[in-house]
């Protein structure tokens, strides 16, 4: 039986009267106290504290120094543009396999750090990390050496429309960080003892604005100290964090993209430069992504909003109005903020138009 993990702050989240949960190989926190309602909408009026250290960490570094040569080695794997890539810039994108189906999907960012300009960090999913990093120590070739900091680096997100100006507080600069741009900085403002050493993102998978902030093991505790002072700020679990991000129309690796989707199918067409949509593009799985563009009947990731009260739950089939099977739900609950049920799926291209009358087993049940 493989050992069930813990993160950084695992003994915070029992202090928080966490009730916890085994999720991707760790013990993490599906609630708090607060309850997952609450929790939801404490996020999306003031800002929620998450720990999402269970996802991996991992730098991409030449050996030459040189972004150009590491940008040119990752987009052999990737249908994102990497090579224009400005120090600071973050971008979202996929790992695919050679039949174009996503392995994972991750963040990708360019160090700004001075003397660090050529080093890419990735941010991958807790569930497909070690596959992740078999995949890029297999793919990258001679000259790229793959860091995984895990087993130093923890991973915090701050979330919501006080995001900023809680974290404000412990360095201004991070106030004038655009939406998938970071930084290094010192957090210092309230907290006791040396400043704490951080990456910085404004990004995060909920829908609001927020940061995903990276710190050492030792220091992410004091951090979380000091943040949850903060009377906007609350602890928030996965449970809250997954009806936020299916809210926001934000996909769930293993439920609305795997291996038998490609990026085109999952609406994820904006995460592809135009100049990477092409058969000929050079990372695997080009061919499929293009196929799938130039495919106007393949099936596409839709938003579905149940009526009534009744969840439509994962695997629940998607019929049309005269009972023909056109799909199938892929992620499916109770959203807080829309006041009643919400849903994504997949269904036939022709139903794919906004405000298409559907139906399914979840009206039958």
């Amino acid at each position: 039986m493989t050992e069930i993990l813990k993160t950084a702050l695992h003994a915070k989240h029992i202090e928080l009267g966490a009730k916890m949960v085994p999720f991707a190989g760790y013990d993490m926190p599906v609630q708090y106290p607060l309850g997952v309602l609450n929790e939801h909408l404490h996020t999306r009026e003031k800002a929620g504290l998450f720990d999402v250290s269970h996802m991996g960490q991992v730098f991409l570094m030449p050996d030459d120094k040189d972004f150009a040569t590491v940008a040119a080695a990752l987009e052999k794997l990737v249908p994102a543009s990497i090579a224009d890539l400005e120090p600071g810039q973050q971008r979202y994108s996929q790992f695919l396999n050679a039949d174009g189906g996503i392995l994972d999907d991750l963040m990708i960012s360019r160090l700004a750090m001075k003397g660090y300009e050529h080093v890419l960090y990735l941010v991958v999913n807790a569930g497909c990390k070690l596959a992740d990093y078999a995949h890029l120590n297999a793919h990258l070739g001679d000259g790229i050496t793959v860091s995984v900091k895990d087993d130093t680096l923890s991973l915090i997100a701050l979330q919501g429309p006080r995001a900023a100006q809680v974290l404000g507080c412990f360095n201004p600069a991070v106030e004038q960080l655009v939406f998938m741009t970071h930084t290094d900085l010192e957090l210092s403002g309230t907290i006791d003892g040396a400043p704490i050493w951080a990456h910085v993102s404004r990004s995060g998978y909920t829908g609001e604005d927020g940061y995903e902030i990276s710190v050492k093991h030792d220091d992410v505790e004091r951090l979380v100290d000091e943040l949850l002072k903060y009377d906007d700020v609350e602890p928030i679990g996965l449970g809250a964090r997954d009806s936020l991000r299916l809210e926001a129309g934000l996909c769930l690796y293993g439920h609305d993209i795997d291996t038998t989707t490609s990026p085109i199918e999952a609406g994820l067409i904006w995460s592809v430069q135009k100049h990477r949509r092409g058969a000929d593009a050079g990372y695997l799985g080009a061919e499929r992504v293009a196929a799938d563009l130039a495919d106007k009947k393949s099936r596409r990731l839709v938003g579905i909003k149940p009526d009534g009260r009744a969840p439509a739950r994962e695997h629940t089939e998607v019929q049309d109005m005269d009972g023909n099977t056109i799909g199938e739900i892929t992620s499916g609950g109770f959203g807080p903020t829309a006041g009643g049920p919400v849903a994504m799926g997949y269904v036939a291209r022709a139903f794919t138009k906004a405000g298409t009358d559907v139906q399914g087993l979840w009206l039958k049940s």
